[in-house]
């Protein structure tokens, strides 16, 4: 399924000038629920860029179907196929559309606020979210029970945002690092979403964060890209 924006919708996210076309229809396998996939497709909608979307069901395994392990032999969620490029990880997905789809830039120019954007994206992306995936929760839900498995999460996700709070002390911006949505916000939104939704995390004490969130809920590349608007989602 292409992404749900017109083409001068698309155009209005990603900003003025020339988009550059890709040269056939991008492909996003990705699983509605996934914080990893969400990031991946609000980058997608920011840079105004259409595709297809391959739904990969996790909690029916498909992640082991041998077709999609050909694509990502870790066998996760999401991959991105462009024409004969097949690139694996959010992170390396992120940084591939940066290079070849310049338009709506995710990483500033200034170091110190380059450096900031990548420092918050790793701590998501390597911190907390890691921790908190089907393998691991499905682990210790197994070996004691669901409750502690939610708990375990929840510890890890506190503990990331109480670092992530510290971090961005004093953020007066509209988004984590500026005016403009960057690579932080792409990194922040899904796992503070998450960590609402699924595992009950009280954001008033995380003021900023909780600013932050109500920011993004508030624009359309975000919105577009919840996952209870995906066309996998079950229906409500």
């Amino acid at each position: 399924m292409a992404s749900g924006y017109s083409s001068n919708a698309l155009q209005a996210i990603a900003g003025t000038g020339a988009v550059p076309e890709p040269p056939a229809k991008l492909k996003l396998y990705s699983f509605w629920r996934s914080s990893c996939s969400q990031r991946v497709r609000i980058a997608l909608n920011l840079k105004g860029l259409e595709y297809e979307y391959k739904p990969v069901n996790l909690l029916a395994n498909e992640q082991k179907d041998p077709e999609f392990e050909r694509l990502n032999p870790i066998k996760y969620v999401p991959a991105l196929v462009d024409g004969d490029t097949v690139i694996a990880d959010s992170f390396a997905i992120l940084l591939y559309l940066e290079d070849m789809y310049p338009q709506h830039p995710l990483l500033p120019q200034d170091p110190q606020k380059r450096a900031l954007n990548i420092q918050i994206a790793s701590i998501v992306g390597s911190s907390i979210q890691p921790l908190q995936n089907y393998p691991v929760f499905n682990f210790i839900k197994d070996k004691l029970d669901s409750n502690e498995a939610v708990k375990w999460t929840q510890h890890h996700i506190n503990r990331g945002f109480t670092a992530l709070e510290k971090m961005l002390k004093g953020c007066d911006t509209t988004y984590a690092t500026g005016n403009e949505i960057q690579l932080a916000d792409v990194f922040l939104e899904p796992q503070i979403y998450g960590g609402i939704k699924r595992f009950g995390i009280d954001m008033s004490i995380y003021p900023i964060l909780a600013r932050l969130h109500e920011a993004y809920m508030e624009h359309p590349a975000f919105l577009d890209a919840l996952p209870e608007k995906q066309p996998d989602a079950p229906s409500p």
